[in-house]
């Protein structure tokens, strides 16, 4: 039988420091991202001020450990120790991090650019499609309660353009979202005047249907009478690239079938594309690059690029009125008042004290990616790239694979051939027939040409490409090449053919 009790048991566990935690938190963000959370930030914490100026806090910080010895926790932070805030992998530190947790920050350094001169893809504004379709609401004869229901199922319209859910479906969601019993045939009546709204396809169940919807507008010529019977008969055959059945079944020429497929490629398959915003009016992000590559008398150099973020500096008022408390008596409301700005003070500085040490992560990881991919950021050239993991940039820092892996996430860097994504530069590597380590990404730049090149009436099968490789100086296994081809997004043989 199990006795019941307490037992004391001794255990060695290991807590990140709140800097750690900024650091960590902030080595995921991109530049772009931490120039909207510095702003929340310092409307949330008076301790934090923009600008540049010598701060007293931290020597008056010292003064008042005495209002509460238990405060502040040991970050456990020396200045001479491997500054990486994930190297002890024994640690879970997701569990420490979430959304709504403290906001991070960056200050201007010595690593900005002279000239301050930021590349950037500019921001493409997108009109609502969500909005554009309830307008055209007001230009049918629907009744007021089917307006409501109308703007309802606009809502149930993805990003594509398409409306995926049956009659049933949106019958019963509107049930139980919004309380409302419509019968079947009024709901079909209601989608039914959708789909004649402005884009052509908008609303289609599928893909069949928003093409076919879109030749039903279109001049009535021959071919687009064919391209009607090609997509109503053999929408699958069609879809399988069989060219060939189809005109066989069909008993067309060759010459006619070529004019309606013209006509079915050149339809939209994503009517919501009319539109550069989604049916949520969903923004694309600018790209503005963590990095820029410079050349100096011949001399690559990295820049940390921190665009127009301002310095930032502990609040002297602050640390003054911390000041002030320490020549007051002590009592339940001065060691309170006290506390406050001590916690608004230390979290300053340990915000600060994470920008330094987010900014010299990233400087020493992308520092060493220069120097192990030195004669791609020379030439620009993909068969320049040398083949590189993770654990190769980790071993040249010193830091964690993780730590790593969260530098090169979202970050992009700007050079003179384009900006680029960080993990762009990682790759495996593959022996050529020469012995030589070759990185992947080459072998796949010359799969690419390799298709770009073939001819569309009798693309190349997988075989024929290794076959083709090989001859290049790679041999690699069929399988490979299919593994390849796939993440270059490039369908099959078959899938490529063009009449």
């Amino acid at each position: 039988m199990q006795k019941i009790g307490l037992n004391q048991t001794l255990a060695q566990t290991t807590k990140l420091s709140p800097t750690q935690i900024q650091v960590i938190r902030m080595l995921e963000l991109p530049s772009i991202e931490l120039s909207k959370r510095i702003n929340e930030e310092l409307q949330e914490n008076p301790a934090l001020e923009e600008g540049h100026e010598e701060s007293a806090a931290q020597e008056h910080a010292d003064e008042f450990n005495e209002f509460d010895d238990n405060y502040m926790p040991d970050d456990g932070y020396d200045e001479g120790r491997q500054r990486d805030p994930l190297q002890n992998e024994d640690f879970n530190y997701e569990q420490y991090i979430s959304d709504d947790e403290t906001p991070s920050y960056m200050l201007r350094q010595q690593y900005s650019p002279a000239d301050e001169d930021q590349r950037e893809v500019p921001i493409i504004g997108g009109s609502s499609l969500l909005e554009e379709l309830k307008s055209q609401i007001y230009l049918t004869n629907m009744t007021k309660p089917q307006r409501h229901i109308a703007k309802w199922v606009l809502g149930n319209i993805d990003d594509d353009g398409y409306l995926r859910r049956t009659t049933e479906q949106l019958v019963d969601d509107l049930m139980f979202q919004e309380q409302l019993s419509v019968p079947d045939e009024e709901m079909e009546e209601i989608v039914r005047q959708i789909k004649e709204f402005d884009p052509p396809g908008i609303a289609s169940a599928n893909l069949q249907e928003c093409l076919l919807t879109q030749l039903r507008r279109k001049a009535q010529t021959d071919a687009v009478m064919l391209a009607k019977t090609i997509l109503n008969e053999h929408f699958e055959t069609f879809s399988k690239h069989h060219f060939d059945k189809i005109i066989q079944r069909i008993g067309c020429t060759e010459e006619a079938f070529q004019a309606a497929v013209q006509e079915i490629v050149h339809l939209n398959q994503k009517p919501a594309n009319a539109f550069t915003g989604s049916v949520y009016e969903t923004q694309r992000e600018t790209i503005i690059p963590d990095f820029t590559i410079e050349e100096r008398d011949d001399e690559l150099f990295v820049v940390l690029n921190t665009g127009d973020i301002p310095e930032l500096h502990v609040s002297r008022e602050y640390s003054d009125m911390l000041a002030e408390y320490s020549k007051t008596p002590k009592n339940a409301e001065t060691r309170q008042a006290a506390q406050f700005i001590k916690q608004k003070l230390d979290s300053a500085r340990w915000f600060i004290d994470a920008i330094q040490q987010r900014n010299e992560t990233l400087m020493k990881t992308m520092t060493a990616i220069l120097k192990a991919q030195y004669d791609f950021f020379m030439d620009g050239e993909d068969t320049s790239l040398k083949p590189m993991v993770l654990q190769d940039i980790a071993d040249r820092t010193g830091y964690d694979v993780s730590t790593i892996s969260r530098v090169s996430n979202s970050k992009y860097v700007a050079t003179r051939f384009g900006i680029y994504p960080l993990k762009y530069f990682f790759s495996e590597a593959m022996t050529n027939s020469d012995g030589d380590e070759i990185s992947t990404r080459e072998i796949k730049k010359i799969l690419q040409e390799c298709i770009d090149a073939e001819d569309k009436r009798n693309p190349l099968t997988d075989e024929q490409l290794m076959a083709v490789l090989g001859e290049n100086g790679y041999p690699i296994a069929r399988r490979t090449v299919a593994k390849y081809r796939d993440m270059l997004h490039i369908p099959v043989a078959r899938l490529r053919k063009k009449v």
